[in-house]
């Protein structure tokens, strides 16, 4: 089995030295990655400049570029063969609920999938990133499942794994996607050459938090595993703007 590996946080990430490791044992992998981090990327393509493909002293592949970027690079451009499937993480923090729009993990994963490859993007819901061995390890079960028993279809899987031992965790659930509150306002200040500058405010708490969801799942000890498809269309409000635009 052939894997590739990608993530956001960048090539010298701990979730991902961890996710190579481990996954080493099951499969041949393949790491391409941004060379710093690029979190909250999404699915940004760079199109204004070349891409350089370097390689680093532990093996590990790296581009100058976006998460999607390094797939798409390495599917269509680098490798001889085509991945059996394309991993995105381990991510350091949760890409639950609306942060699945913005994610570059979640993005990476997605390019595998839109390039017709299994692919999983898998976070570690922490901020101190403790347990990037539980999430590793959550990811090498899920390898096991699918070399026993393959996926009919691509499928893109967005997972997120409690901060805990893994003998803590109380099982795996399927999820729905939940929300969150809207985002903390942006943060003024004024920097050393006195020009007023802005951060990005942090994430708000969860709103639909409930059961089924994703942030449900993780605050019960569960490994949220929630499937994703990239159609945007809003079905349901097609006949209503046809009959907005033709009264």
């Amino acid at each position: 089995m052939r894997i590739l590996l990608s993530n956001d946080d960048g090539y010298f990430a701990p979730g991902l030295a961890c996710l190579a490791a481990t996954l080493s044992s099951l499969a041949n992998i393949t790491v391409v990655a941004p060379e710093r981090d690029r979190s909250g990327a999404s699915n940004s393509l760079t199109l204004d400049r070349p891409l350089i493909l370097r390689r680093s002293h532990n093996g590990f592949y790296y581009v100058n570029g976006t998460p999607t970027d390094c797939v798409h690079l390495a599917v269509t451009g680098m490798l001889d063969e085509m991945p059996d499937m394309v991993i995105s993480g381990i991510n350091h923090g949760a890409n639950m609920g609306d942060d699945t729009v913005y994610s570059g993990t979640v993005a990476a994963a997605t390019e595998g999938f839109l390039l017709g490859i299994p692919s999983i993007a898998v976070s570690l819901v922490s901020k101190g990133g403790g347990n990037f061995i539980t999430a590793a390890r959550v990811v090498a079960d899920i390898i096991r499942h699918h070399q026993e028993r393959p996926f009919k279809q691509a499928a893109l899987l967005n997972i997120n794994v409690p901060d805990l031992p893994y003998d803590e965790l109380k099982g795996r659930e399927i999820t729905r996607l939940g929300k969150r509150h809207k985002a903390e306002p942006v943060v003024k200040s004024v920097n050393p050459r006195g020009e007023t500058v802005y951060w990005v405010g942090a994430a708000g708490a969860a709103q639909d938090a409930g059961s089924g969801t994703d942030f449900g799942a993780v605050a019960r000890s569960l490994v949220s595993v929630t499937p994703l498809q990239i159609d945007l269309t809003h079905y349901g409000q097609v006949d209503a703007i046809r009959a907005w635009l033709n009264p």
